[in-house]
């Protein structure tokens, strides 16, 4: 578990840095409000769409070949994919370049389906969490270091994370050991690598079912914050990178706390079904005030309130994991992300024309917030969706850890 958590950790630092200067590089390229939010979707919507595309396939190719040469092969694509992006000198070459990227970011998959091979069903909410919380270091360290380095120069960020990425392959090839023994192998099928039929038998799993539905809505709703979150704050309160990148920074802090420190407390008196339904009411108030916020404490102040909304993903992935069987965690894991790929797709298509919309509006009109009270109707619906299916499917009793 130590090994996977520092593979994530340094992976998600590279990630995290280019997050609070991407916007603003395709400004460079798309100086109008209205088409900077655009184009910036056109990005948002190529990424997604490859990384749709590459999860089952990346999924289905670890449980052949095993995680860790996969994983090796995504963090050497990812270095260089860095570099060719603080390179490009036109908008089409950084778009063909980030969908490149976004096969390649598939890793995701492989890192949940690794700690599924190493963990029993009973651990897996607990590591998940812990996994999520390298998720949130990531995302503490990569932003911030983003922000400050966007500050002296815009595509500085871009190589750095390039190197973040080429120091996790150089860990990969020298420490991280594989957790996929030859028994537990199985041969590739082309059938398994569409990301619409691995959906199809994830849903066949039993007591999983409504779960996807649960999964596609919070994750369109995360894309659609993600996607507009830097435009609606640049917008809103004229922020610039250092600020963003603090702002994520919080988010980072406040993954960690929860999943890192307060997730395994909260397993000892709650199930994971409880911990989601409680994330989903939590996440939804949190967009509402979010969207009426009128100062930039304000973000803050919810993003601090709302801890139990990072509790949402651990618990979710723990119960449809435990449905899985331990031959088939790759392509289980890989359709889960894909499914969250796919909203990643409808993110930018939804939220950037929404936050382009409302750009032509006063800043301090309550209506500029549209995209969070999207994000907290697609919250609320989801909660609908998982109580529905929990009454449906009785889980244990005593709290899983």
């Amino acid at each position: 578990m130590r090994f996977i958590m520092i593979a994530v950790l340094i992976d998600m630092i590279s990630i995290g840095i280019v997050v609070p200067v991407l916007p603003a590089l395709v400004g460079s390229f798309a100086t109008d409000p209205r088409d900077h939010a655009l184009w910036f979707g056109v990005l948002a919507f190529a990424y997604s769409v490859a990384n749709f595309i590459g999860s089952p396939i990346l999924g289905a190719l670890s449980d052949r070949y095993g995680r860790r040469r996969v994983m090796l092969i995504g963090f050497c694509g990812l270095g260089f994919n860095f570099f060719a992006m603080g390179l490009a000198s036109e908008l089409w070459a950084l778009i063909v370049v980030r969908m490149f990227g976004g096969v390649l970011q598939a890793n995701v998959a492989v890192a949940n389906a690794y700690v599924a091979d190493i963990s029993a069903p009973e651990e897996r909410t607990r590591r998940f969490g812990q996994l999520g919380a390298m998720f949130g270091i990531g995302f503490i360290l990569g932003p911030v270091l983003g922000g400050l380095l966007g500050a002296t120069d815009l595509r500085l960020p871009f190589f750095v994370a390039g190197a973040f990425a080429l120091a996790n392959l150089l860990y990969g090839v020298f420490v991280l050991p594989e957790s996929l023994p030859p028994e537990r192998r199985r041969p590739v099928r082309l059938a398994r690598l569409n990301p619409l039929s691995s959906l199809r038998r994830v849903a066949g799993l039993q007591g999983v079912g409504g779960l996807l539905g649960v999964i596609a809505l919070t994750n369109l709703a995360t894309f659609v914050m993600y996607t507009t979150w830097v435009l609606y704050t640049t917008y809103r309160f004229e922020w610039g990178p250092r600020e963003n990148g603090w702002s994520l920074f919080a988010m980072g802090l406040a993954s960690l706390v929860v999943q890192g420190f307060l997730l395994a407390p909260l397993l000892r008196r709650f199930t994971a079904r409880h911990l989601a339904v409680a994330g989903l009411l939590s996440s939804g108030v949190g967009y509402v005030c979010w969207g009426l916020a009128t100062s930039g404490w304000v973000m803050y102040a919810v993003i601090a309130g709302n801890l139990l909304g990072w509790t949402i993903s651990a618990s979710i992935q723990s119960i449809v994991s435990n449905a899985a069987d331990a031959h088939t965690q790759g392509e289980t894991m890989g359709a889960v992300s894909s499914l969250a790929s796919l909203m990643a797709v409808l993110g930018p298509l939804l939220g950037t024309p929404l936050m382009a919309a409302v750009s032509v509006l006063p800043r301090d009109d309550w209506r500029v917030g549209a995209p969070m009270y999207f994000c907290a109707l697609l919250q609320f619906a989801a909660m609908g969706v998982a109580v529905r299916h929990f009454r449906r499917h009785h889980g244990p009793r005593a709290p899983a850890r």
